[in-house]
């Protein structure tokens, strides 16, 4: 049975105990499958899906089915923007060019359906199956109403996926078991990164943010990508004029969209560390970064942030 599992790498603890629940057969109605973001949680809902579906063995058909969301005994939750009376997910607003300064939400109608799916009769698994990502951004409406359905579950299975699971409420985390995900070591890092890209090698302000996750450094490897690389040598180098710090405000509000702006914030204050400059700069990074996120117009805010970093350092 730990064939299921045999690609998640350095996860011991979670792959035993939900081993265990499938062989001993006592699958608890809902899971909290807490840790960082890209660190295997989504893999094991799928692979533990995958066990319940085909009564512990591993099926490359269910795994294929699961994998692409298609099983009619599954609901996978992601979180949403909504726009023009649609919610999109995370991709689905990408593919539309949407700007996102502000995170996603799991909204009280997702969440709605979820109980309708655990009410019905499943159509070919001996129980429903939902997934709920990104569970902390539930507002509070969406996360009574989760509560509700987990009160009264059902024959389903349910399995929340969260980096915070500090943010949701106690009641919900009391009515989960919880199944923890670590942080990998960096021989473990390397194992799984090695199947993605062999070749690549990383800036150390990607490693650092990164964090021991090697979901996370795929995704920042992705923004990088993003970036042109003018971008950052200027932004490496420092402004040392007012006209350079104005010059460069522009082109990062023209060149950026508002989530690549806040992610290059995230990647100027790893280097700001390593270069050794003052605390002050970085602080004020963070302050640029509130501003961004308050819907402060973007380019005022990067030209006072670019000037006053210009003369600190």
């Amino acid at each position: 049975m730990t064939q299921l599992f045999e690609d998640l790498i350095a996860q011991p603890l979670a792959v035993n105990l939900l081993t265990a629940a499938l062989e001993q057969q006592r699958v608890a109605p809902a899971y909290l499958f807490s840790g960082p973001d890209g660190v295997g949680r989504r893999l094991a809902a799928v692979r533990f899906l995958e066990g319940v579906v085909a009564d512990g063995h591993p099926s490359a058909r269910q795994r294929r089915r699961l994998e692409q969301r298609n099983h009619p005994d599954l609901v996978w939750v992601e979180p949403t923007y909504q726009h023009q009376g649609r919610l999109l997910t995370r991709s689905e607003a990408e593919e539309a060019g949407l700007s996102r300064r502000t995170p996603p939400q799991l909204r009280l109608e997702q969440i709605r359906s979820i109980g309708r799916c655990l009410a019905r009769q499943p159509v070919e698994a001996a129980r429903g199956m939902v997934v709920i990502e990104s569970a902390e951004s539930m507002a509070e409406g969406a996360a009574n109403a989760l509560l509700k359905t987990l009160e009264e579950p059902g024959h389903g299975v349910l399995i929340l996926l969260s980096a915070a699971p500090e943010r949701l409420l106690s009641t919900i985390r009391s009515r989960c078991q919880m199944i923890r995900f670590l942080r990998l070591a960096p021989d473990a890092m390397n194992a799984v990164l090695r199947r993605t890209d062999a070749e690549a090698v990383d800036p150390p302000e990607l490693l650092a943010m990164a964090a021991g996750s090697p979901g996370a450094l795929i995704e920042h490897r992705r923004h990088w990508s993003g970036v042109p690389t003018a971008l950052i040598e200027r932004l490496g180098a420092l402004p040392n004029a007012p006209m350079e710090a104005l010059a460069l405000a522009r082109d990062l509000c023209d060149g950026l969209d508002g989530e690549q702006q806040l992610w290059l914030i995230d990647w100027w204050q790893q280097r700001l560390w390593r270069l050794g400059c003052s605390a002050s700069s970085v602080r004020r990074l963070d302050q640029l970064r509130s501003q961004l996120l308050s819907f402060v117009q973007p380019r005022l805010a990067w030209e006072v942030a670019l000037l006053d970093i210009s003369q600190s350092n």
